[in-house]
């Protein structure tokens, strides 16, 4: 392409970007094409490095409360209340679905999981991590834009950090934060998104406080290109997007994205490889391992809680939580993607009481829109109701729940109220499963997976599990 035609192309935009970034980028395409190689993409969100405004003049007479400086960014942000309260970091409501011929909307806010197993048990902890102030119970008012937390995603000092039910910390310097407001960085994203499930990398796998200063080993975007989490998941009147386990319908925004939309859909040079990219996903191949640094837990027993006698071990067995254990370097599971899930709602029946599913990738070897995904599956033991068949969201912090009675059957019976669950008295532990997609801790190139990672007889790969009869370069039948 002419560099005149390009510029033409560009047209009102090219004039905001600097010559030199233009020189750079047109020097890369022509040095690339020069070698038959795609070039590595452009960073999509160049004005990374421009400086934000300082705000530090709007807070010079100190700030009296966390809710005075909302009200002070709504005053030149009029919109941004309205936009925020649309999100799911603000509802907690991120997927949908039918049951009994009725929508119903589920999230954080009222669905299950197989970690600290629901918010409705211990609002004021789990809501630290919630992009608001004050949620404490059941009667948050979600209407109120003064509530919104803009701090936790635009801190640029450093210093802020929430405690229960959202509020920041007491020792936190309000004024002095609320005048660092920046653009979102690694570090603001990850006080909430590493530390999901309970801790540091417990949950995701592929998240953790590695990722602050990578090299390019443990991920090759955040390390070698430094790109921050708003690059690729940009954002548009707060929409952030990316999620990849929900289930979605009209009734619930959502915004995707997925690696071409900065890589070319045929990426490689190899035309083989390039054949690869309709059924298998580009984390397939390109995150070999997950938790490189920081172990991530794979297995959590609640029925193990409560043993006094037992030595205490955040990485073996907690009193208050019971029994885990933690990897490193862990080689994914793989399961055909759409890039939707099967979703347990709270007071569903149970399908199985040896095997559990929480969620459960959509997709098959004969669905055409699905691609062989990783993923990190959580396995864990959790408390259910034996004669109703649901499982119950134990009530685990405040009076009566079980981390100051070690109560079984009053966490159960207070929790099953507190979520309009039927409890019969009888309760026992189910094995369940949770599947995390792993998208994050992309290796270099030359770190891979390669053909006989998947179609070497030690493969990878469960063949079978995908629904083939042999390895499909030629195996034996299995």
């Amino acid at each position: 392409m002419k560099i005149g035609s390009l510029i033409l192309k560009m047209g009102g935009v090219g004039r905001c970007i600097n010559l030199v970034v233009f020189y750079l980028l047109f020097t890369a395409l022509v040095v690339n094409a020069a070698v038959d190689e795609p070039p590595i993409p452009l960073n999509p969100n160049k004005n990374r490095s421009l400086p934000h405004l300082d705000h530090s003049a709007y807070f010079k007479d100190g700030v009296k409360s966390p809710q005075e400086v909302t009200k002070a960014c709504l005053k030149c942000h009029p919109k941004s209340g309205a936009e925020v309260m649309k999100t799911a970091h603000w509802s907690w409501l991120s997927g949908d679905t039918t049951r009994n011929g009725k929508l119903v909307r589920f999230g954080k806010k009222n669905q299950m999981n197989n970690f600290c197993i629901s918010v409705t048990g211990n609002w004021a902890s789990c809501t630290t991590c919630h992009a608001g102030y004050g949620w404490t119970d059941k009667n948050f008012d979600f209407s109120k834009e003064e509530n919104i937390d803009c701090l936790v995603c635009h801190d640029g000092s450093g210093t802020y950090s929430k405690s229960k039910g959202g509020l920041p910390k007491a020792d936190v310097d309000l004024a002095n934060v609320a005048g660092s407001v920046h653009r979102p960085t690694r570090e603001n994203c990850g006080i909430c998104h590493f530390n999901g499930g309970g801790g540091m990398g417990v949950k995701h796998g592929d998240l953790d406080d590695s990722l602050l200063n990578a090299n390019e080993k443990i991920d090759v975007h955040m390390g070698k290109l430094n790109f921050q989490c708003v690059d690729c998941h940009q954002t548009k009147e707060h929409f952030i997007p990316g999620k990849v386990n929900a289930t979605y319908s009209e009734a619930t925004p959502v915004k995707r994205f997925d690696c071409t939309n900065c890589h070319t859909d045929a990426p490689h040079r190899d035309r083989q490889l390039n054949f690869h990219v309709a059924r298998i996903a580009c984390q397939t191949c390109h995150i070999p391992y997950f938790a490189k640094k920081t172990p991530t837990k794979m297995t959590w027993d609640w029925s193990k809680a409560g043993d006094a006698k037992r030595k205490e071990d955040k990485h073996e067995y907690l009193k208050i939580k019971g029994e885990f254990t933690y990897e490193s370097n862990v080689v994914p599971s793989y399961a055909w993607y759409t890039g939707k899930m099967e979703r347990y709602i709270t007071g569903d029946k149970l399908d199985s009481l040896s095997d559990q599913a929480i969620n459960k990738p959509i997709g098959s070897r004969q669905d055409s829109k699905a691609k062989i995904w990783p993923f990190k599956v959580h396995l864990a033991k959790q408390i259910y109701d034996t004669v109703n068949l649901i499982l119950i969201p134990p009530l685990t912090s405040g009076e009566g729940g079980y981390w100051s009675k070690f109560d079984w059957m009053t966490a159960a019976r207070e929790g099953a109220k507190v979520a309009g669950l039927p409890f019969s008295g009888k309760f026992s532990f189910v094995p369940t499963r949770m599947y995390w997609p792993i998208t994050h801790m992309v290796a270099p190139a030359k770190e891979s997976i390669t053909c006989q990672g998947c179609h070497a007889k030690s493969g990878r790969l469960d063949w079978r599990a995908l629904g083939y009869e042999r390895d499909p370069v030629g195996g034996k039948k299995l």
